[in-house]
């Protein structure tokens, strides 16, 4: 996962909670959208997004 791919992913993670904190977002929807941005976060740490490898997209900054 390329640097890129980890910023986007980190700010519309940001850009939930910060939804979810000003009320703009509630219920199921919210929870929702908390699990994604969550999961989203969790992916940029670890580098790795588990979509990415049965379709063979690679974000990876360095050429293989």
């Amino acid at each position: 996962m390329g640097t890129t791919d980890k910023v986007i992913r980190f700010v519309i993670a940001i850009i939930i909670g910060i939804l979810y904190y000003t009320q703009v977002i509630s219920s199921t929807l919210a929870i929702i959208l908390l699990v994604i941005a969550g999961i989203f976060i969790l992916t940029s740490f670890i580098s790795f997004c588990p979509l990415y490898a049965p379709f063979g997209i690679n974000t990876s900054d360095a050429e293989d």
